[in-house]
């Protein structure tokens, strides 16, 4: 997310719905406020795209992992946000409805200039309340770096590197950091 339309538009959590999920459109909601997604480069897509593959080549059949289209729905309280992760697992058998999940066990966003404030701010705060997240990662796009927050360690940050392998313990997933850079122009 990285800049409000023209005019900030307000509109009901229901509203917002209705337009999003006929495929019109592709904004985040937070709180009643709307905003429009920004495009993506090649290497934001590579890193998303290896990360996905590898993700759905290992988890089980139980768990879903989404990219980049699938809404997150964050509720606490009276607040409501949907947001667009770049990359996301849900394991609930619960959480099926058709256009969002709201019980991840691991969300990854690629940061770039346009979103990296927000990744580390706003959605880390909403990521990080939401119960079931075990993980949230942010990984750079520009070199070879993985940021990863875990519940177990009270989402204090672990940074891997180009010579690093990662374990992803809510999806089970271990491999090196450098595969998921394998195809990113540096």
């Amino acid at each position: 997310m990285a800049e409000a339309l023209r005019e900030t538009v307000l509109m009901s959590a229901e509203d917002y719905l209705a337009r999003e999920n006929d495929g019109a459109w592709r904004h985040e909601f937070v709180d009643g406020a709307v905003f429009a997604m920004v495009g993506s480069s090649d290497r934001h897509n590579l890193i998303c795209g290896a990360l996905y593959a590898a993700l759905l080549a290992h988890l089980p059949s139980r768990c879903q992992p989404f990219s980049t289209d699938m809404k997150l729905h964050i509720r606490r309280g009276q607040e409501e946000c949907f947001y667009y992760p770049d990359v996301f697992v849900s394991c609930s058998a619960t959480d099926r409805d058709r256009y969002t999940r709201a019980e991840p066990v691991f969300v990854a966003e690629v940061l770039s200039a346009a979103t990296e404030r927000t990744d580390r701010g706003e959605k880390f705060h909403a990521y990080t309340g939401i119960p079931s997240l075990e993980e949230y990662a942010l990984l750079s796009q520009d070199k070879v770096k993985l940021e990863l927050f875990r519940r177990s360690t009270g989402f204090a940050r672990e940074t891997f590197g180009p010579e690093d392998t990662v374990a992803f313990d809510s999806v089970e997933l271990t491999l090196p950091l450098a595969a998921l850079y394998r195809r990113v122009p540096l």
